[in-house]
């Protein structure tokens, strides 16, 4: 694959966690793909290098690397395991809502406890009755003395059954100011989890169900003031939950076209290589296409992030290009595979399976073009990347250039 950064940093990092997957995690895909739950060794595995911590400023122990490295991480894991891709691409959306929202006593618990892998945070918004559509949520929080009393339902929670701290947002009053985030830890009495239910793909990757029955959470657990429920989920989403699944997408994108170059090389039809038969080389020819103008979407979007400009059309951009075009060319290996395709003993069915579930999260492609549309009109309601830019400069330090990958 060609390098797109000469950056000496972003080039050792990709080697290291490449490195890691080929040798910790994709030994253990099968096992994730057979017993189709959620894989907490393995999460914790890669929690435990520090990658989750990648934007985390290194004050608190992390590696204040910023969204391009998380790019990489996510991508780099996601070649190997969608699930595992996906898995810290979720924690990456925890996180965003302590480092944005966290007060000081917040970060000091919490920051140091994601950087070093003790805690895998989520964040909890959807609910069964309004899905994506925020502020529709029914579930409440009721302020009783010095403590919430919380209930409702959460779905599509990602990393749900592993999750150590969950970023709960909930009703406390009415209309758009009525939102607001809760910092709520697993095991707190009156959380409980909804039986896991196997899925399609990401098989190793859990996004489940969290369900509150007068669950108690001290008022200091409050994130923000009360009212920026919506600021949370939706600043969260675009500046994080948006990269973050264009990361698993190239991911995903990368190995589509690897396995199916390999397959065109190794396989033979009359006499000579696959990819000289009929139309086979034009379909490599579209599906490197649509991967490198992927990438550029990618990256660039996470550069404009780490600068502190405004580019929430440019990460909206970046996810409906990467989704679709990752989607598309699962379709092409899979008419290059032919029958060979449809047994499990080669990857490519497993890479369609899992880029359809990146479909919906963080807007579906309809909700980005909605999006676009409105930015090309004039008529978009601000730029989340802009209100927190100075939370999004890349920390430049010399412990980052200096510790460990």
């Amino acid at each position: 694959m060609r390098q797109y950064f000469a950056d000496r940093f972003h080039e050792d990092l990709r080697q290291s966690v490449r490195q890691f997957a080929e040798r910790e995690v994709r030994s253990r895909v099968a096992e994730m793909e057979a017993a189709r739950t959620v894989s907490d060794d393995v999460s914790q595995l890669i929690a435990h290098r520090g990658w989750i911590g990648v934007t985390v400023d290194p004050a608190y122990g992390g590696m204040g690397a910023g969204h391009l490295a998380k790019t990489i991480i996510i991508e780099e894991l996601a070649r190997v395991s969608g699930a595992m891709g996906a898995m810290v691409q979720a924690s990456q959306l925890g996180v965003a809502k302590i480092i944005h929202f966290g007060s000081d006593t917040q970060k000091k618990i919490w920051l140091p406890r994601v950087a070093s892998g003790a805690c895998l945070p989520t964040i909890a918004v959807t609910e069964p009755e309004s899905g994506g559509h925020v502020l529709g949520l029914g579930s409440t929080a009721v302020r009783e003395g010095d403590n919430y009393i919380l209930n409702g339902r959460k779905v599509y929670v990602g990393n749900s059954h592993i999750g150590d701290l969950h970023g709960v947002v909930v009703r406390t009053g009415s209309g758009s100011q009525g939102l607001s985030a809760f910092l709520v830890e697993a095991d707190r009495p009156g959380l409980t989890l909804g039986d896991q239910h196997e899925t399609m793909g990401l098989h190793g990757f859990s996004f489940g169900e969290l369900i509150f029955e007068d669950c108690r959470v001290p008022a200091a657990n409050l994130l923000g003031n009360e009212g920026q429920g919506l600021e949370v989920a939706y600043s969260s989403s675009v500046l994080y939950g948006r990269p973050n699944l264009t990361a698993v997408s190239l991911g995903i994108h990368q190995a589509i076209l690897d396995e199916t170059t390999r397959f065109c090389t190794e396989r033979e039809r009359f006499g000579q290589p696959l990819h000289m038969v009929g139309g086979m080389k034009l379909k490599l020819g579209r599906m490197q296409s649509r991967l490198m103008t992927a990438r550029l979407t990618a990256y660039h979007a996470v550069q404009q992030l780490d600068q502190g400009f405004p580019c929430d059309s440019e990460l909206m951009n970046a996810k409906l290009v990467n989704v679709e075009s990752a989607i598309d060319s699962a379709r092409d290996a899979m008419e290059i595979h032919a029958a060979c395709g449809l047994f499990t003993d080669r990857p490519v069915e497993r890479y369609l399976r899992d880029a359809h579930h990146l479909y919906a999260p963080a807007g579906t492609s309809d909700i980005q073009l909605l999006r676009l549309a409105d930015d090309a009109l004039g008529i978009s309601k601000g730029q989340w990347s802009q209100r927190l830019s100075h939370l999004l400069r890349t920390v430049k330090t010399e412990q980052r250039d200096g510790g460990e990958l």
